[in-house]
């Protein structure tokens, strides 16, 4: 781990750090449960009667002892447990022991209650519930009833995220020593609600992904007193195409707001009057295109000698999509020697030829939507937005480059490395435009000289928190692209 991350834990990984721990194991139940417990008695304080929903294994066993706890607090509790008495083993048969003698009374069928305690399956679990299971979790999601679910909700694979089969919709998770995978990652982070994280008295383990933090921020270099405007880091862009004048200017204004100490625009001819209308800090290279305004390979002499002063190119935002465009991006990625972003059209005519990325020495940054990975990887949209720690594996592997998988859990994946996920952000940053800024951060890092790894996951850190104080003075019912753009300068000031 770094200073700038929180760790992230697999089902193995915890079962590493539980072996570690040189007590009786009966003592980390006893905490897990005491953990959930007050937070159920916090924040619920008004609930007149609790249902604890009980697996057969370790997690029944927490559950178990919030029961006993419950009861022990004077509150309305029963038991709900799915499966015979006989099947728990060790620890967790002697908290069925503990919270039978306490007076917690099991019940086979559902009972009234203002607050569920999902304790049926933890850590352990992946794949498809069986049928049973899957009615039990149908059932335990109906009704008007808050839901506080056990380490991980039921149903969720805490090493992925996946949920094949129905899961536990909680409005909370009291999760034990540290954040796991599945809580991070959609689907999954989804059916977690609010997440608090419990201290248990594990030591710290290592663990292959992590999230990134704010405080990646610390790490993206700032002007100084002796900086100018190409020390700072000089940004291109090229994109733009009739119609869609909007995406580069993005880009563009959110690289300048990131830091860059100049960006400069290739645009199609036709349209550059546009572009300097809008972008008074950002110069333009006029470039030839075709009748429906879109650069062809006529136009890569010129980007390639506007590229000449630029510490990181962005290939993509509005470029459109032709046979012309495609071979601008070939011959770009082919021929320039410094980091570059793509994105959107760029993205698109990377498609079938991810040679064109494998074979750079430069640091390349993908930054694409579930549509645009599922393109590129040739997979359905639907089996991305299902497997989504995979996709971006599959997605960095295929290209060998850093992959941005954007998303309320944005991913990024670097070859050799752990997955960081980046979940700062809010519902405003689902808005169109708000791609282009995040593009348009990247390039402005990694003109800044940071890797692809740290340029990906900081933009996508410094886009969230942007979108906060945008949030905080536009609300996020309307936030639109703009308003992130104008926030980034506040954002990475703090």
């Amino acid at each position: 781990m770094t200073d700038w991350t929180d760790p992230l834990y697999s089902a193995a990984e915890m079962r590493a750090a539980e072996d570690a721990y040189d007590g009786p194991t009966l003592e980390l139940m006893e905490r897990a449960g005491d953990a959930v417990t007050q937070t159920v008695l916090r924040d619920f304080a008004d609930a007149r009667g609790f249902a604890v929903w009980c697996g057969t294994g370790a997690n029944g066993g927490d559950g178990l002892v919030v029961a006993r706890k419950l009861r022990e607090a004077g509150r309305d509790v029963h038991v709900r447990l799915l499966g015979p008495e006989e099947k728990l083993e060790g620890d967790s048969a002697e908290n069925l022991r503990r919270a039978k003698e306490a007076g917690v009374e099991l019940s086979e069928e559902d009972r009234p209650a203002d607050v569920v305690v999902d304790a049926i399956f933890g850590t352990g679990f992946s794949g498809r519930p069986r049928r049973e299971a899957a009615r039990a979790l149908e059932e335990l999601n109906r009704g008007h009833v808050a839901r506080v679910a056990v380490d991980v909700p039921s149903g969720v694979d805490a090493s992925t995220g996946e949920t094949p089969g129905p899961a536990v919709d909680a409005c909370r998770t009291v999760t034990f020593h540290g954040w796991k995978i599945g809580l991070a990652v959609a689907p999954g982070r989804f059916h977690a609600g609010e997440v608090e994280v419990a201290d248990i008295g594990l030591r710290p383990g290592q663990t292959r992904h992590a999230r990134a933090t704010d405080r990646i921020l610390a790490l993206v270099p700032r002007r100084g007193p002796k900086d100018n405007k190409y020390s700072a880091g000089s940004v291109l862009v090229v994109g733009g195409s009739t119609g869609m004048t909007g995406a580069p200017s993005l880009t563009a204004e959110a690289a300048l707001r990131a830091g860059a100490g100049i960006v400069t625009a290739c645009v199609p001819a036709a349209l550059n009057p546009i572009f300097e209308q809008r972008l008074v800090e950002v110069l333009t290279k006029p470039c030839s295109a075709d009748a429906k305004g879109r650069m062809g390979p006529e136009a890569v002499d010129t980007i390639l000698e506007s590229a000449t002063r630029a510490d990181a190119i962005a290939i993509g935002p509005g470029l459109g999509r032709s046979a012309g465009t495609r071979e601008v991006v070939r011959e770009l990625l082919e021929n320039l020697d410094r980091p570059i972003v793509l994105d959107a059209d760029g993205l698109w005519a990377l498609s079938g030829h991810l040679d064109w990325v494998f074979s750079r020495d430069a640091p390349t940054v993908l930054t694409p939507h579930t549509g645009e990975l599922a393109r590129l990887i040739t997979r359905d949209s639907t089996w991305v937005d299902a497997h989504r720690l995979d996709a971006v594996q599959a997605g960095t592997d295929d290209t060998g480059s850093t992959v941005l998988l954007k998303g309320a859990d944005t991913l990024v994946a670097t070859p050799g490395r752990g997955v960081l996920v980046c979940d700062l952000g809010n519902p405003g940053l689902a808005t169109a435009g708000t791609g282009d800024v995040l593009t348009g951060v990247v390039g402005a890092f990694l003109a800044k000289g940071m890797d692809g790894r740290l340029a990906a996951a900081g933009a996508a850190a410094a886009c969230g928190l942007a979108a906060r104080v945008a949030a905080e003075r536009h609300g996020t019912a309307g936030m639109i692209a703009s308003d992130v753009v104008e926030a980034l300068s506040p954002a990475l000031s703090a």
